[in-house]
């Protein structure tokens, strides 16, 4: 028989080791997230969280339920990252309400023009500054975490996609829901085409590409912060335009 001392210490070992091994992912799923968070927040600690994912991945995998355990830990850590984020909650009602205005300014704007509004455009019509603009797509990056790339895990590590498939029966609307979703990219690539260029290509970076925040700003040549305020231009356009779109169809 094993002594229990002598389990616990190969246990110990052994995730040791993987922990070393998955580092690298760990620290590439921070680098993703960067995008879409405020400067002062220190990735390291994004890392802190995600090990903490990579170790419940560690723990409940099971390879007999057909995962690949990257892609079961990538959801494990990028959960346990955007859960550890929230527990901060620095994104007040307030600055929520701010977010919603300018989103709904580049609507109605873009609507009216017929083209992508400029920050400055958004800034007149609002009757404020542009760098009162500014600082609102700076609060609006962390709220672009659960924007279209959000997967939702359950207790038992089952993934259930994005948001939107919690609002379907997929039984009794499998096919229904097959035919919604390929409206929904259609609509989406239409949106996306429409987005300015540098917006346009960091989205492309970034969802397809899956580019770090870091490798796209040395792909386009600009800073870090500067990339996060594109990005965060991007989803306010695309977020006002599908909203626009579903209450069109309604």
């Amino acid at each position: 028989m094993v002594p229990k001392a002598y389990e616990a210490a190969s246990r110990g070992s052994w995730k040791q080791e993987h922990i070393e091994q998955y580092l690298p992912l760990v620290k590439r799923i921070a680098g993703r997230l960067a995008i879409s968070l405020p400067p002062h927040v220190d990735e390291d600690d994004i890392i802190g969280y995600g090990v903490f994912g990579l170790l419940d991945a560690l723990e409940r995998f099971e390879a007999a339920r057909g995962w690949k355990f990257e892609t079961y830990a990538s959801i494990r850590i990028r959960g346990a990252m955007i859960d550890g984020l929230r527990t901060m909650d620095w994104v007040p009602h307030s600055a929520r309400q701010k977010v919603k205005r300018v989103q709904e300014g580049f609507v109605e704007l873009e609507y009216r023009l017929g083209r992508a509004a400029t920050v400055g455009e958004v800034a007149e019509l609002l009757k404020v500054e542009v760098r009162d603009i500014e600082g609102v797509l700076a609060q609006a990056q962390i709220l672009t975490l659960t924007s279209f790339d959000e997967t939702t895990v359950d207790n038992e590590g089952d993934s259930s996609g994005t948001p939107l498939n919690l609002l379907m029966d997929t039984d009794a609307q499998e096919a229904y829901s097959v035919i919604e979703k390929e409206e929904q990219k259609q609509i989406l690539a239409i949106a996306v085409e429409k987005l300015p260029d540098k917006e346009k290509l960091v989205v492309g970076l970034y969802y397809q590409e899956e580019l770090t925040l870091k490798e796209i700003a040395a792909v386009m040549k600009l800073s870090e912060s500067r990339i996060s305020q594109l990005h965060s231009q991007a989803i306010l356009r695309l977020r006002g335009r599908l909203s626009r779109q579903k209450k069109n169809l309604f």
